[in-house]
C-alpha cells in the first residue's frame, strides 16, 4: 500500500512532463508541411558555355509552376524590372508567359521569379539568356 503512495505521485508526474513535451509547438515542422513552389519548363535556351544560345529580340517566354502556389503572389522580373505576363491556370500547373521587352535587344539579361505557396512557404528561380541584336 505504501509503493502506491510514493508511486502514483511519481507517475503523475511523468505522465504531465510527458504530455507538455508531447503537445509543444514546434515552428520547424511547418517547413516539413508547406510544399514550395515548383518551377519546371523554361520556355527559352539559357545561355550557357560552350553553346553560347542566343534567344531572338523580343521573344515569348513562358514556364510552369506547381499548383499548389498562389498566382497572385507571383512575381517576374529581369534586370530590377518588372515584367508583364498573364498566368492560365488549371488543377495540374499554373502556365507563366511574358514577352521581353525591346529594350533588353542585344543583352545578357536574368529571368527572376518569386511565388508563394497557399500555405505560406516561398521560393523563386532564375534563367540566364543572351537576347540577340536586331
Amino acid at each position: 500500500m505504501k509503493a502506491i503512495k510514493i508511486f502514483s505521485p511519481i507517475l503523475l508526474i511523468a505522465t504531465v512532463l510527458f504530455s507538455a513535451t508531447a503537445a509543444a509547438y514546434d515552428p520547424g515542422k511547418v517547413d516539413e508541411i508547406c510544399k514550395k513552389p515548383q518551377f519546371r519548363e523554361f520556355s527559352l535556351p539559357i545561355y550557357e558555355e560552350p553553346d553560347k544560345i542566343e534567344v531572338p529580340p523580343e521573344s515569348t517566354l513562358s514556364f510552369m509552376i506547381s499548383p499548389w502556389t498562389n498566382p497572385d503572389s507571383i512575381k517576374l522580373t529581369a534586370k530590377n524590372k518588372n515584367l508583364d505576363f498573364t498566368v492560365e491556370s488549371n488543377s495540374s500547373f499554373h502556365r507563366v508567359k511574358a514577352k521581353l521587352p525591346a529594350e533588353f535587344n542585344g543583352s545578357f539579361i536574368r529571368i527572376n521569379v518569386k511565388a508563394t505557396a497557399v500555405l505560406g512557404c516561398h521560393d523563386q528561380a532564375g534563367w540566364l539568356i543572351k537576347v540577340a541584336d536586331k
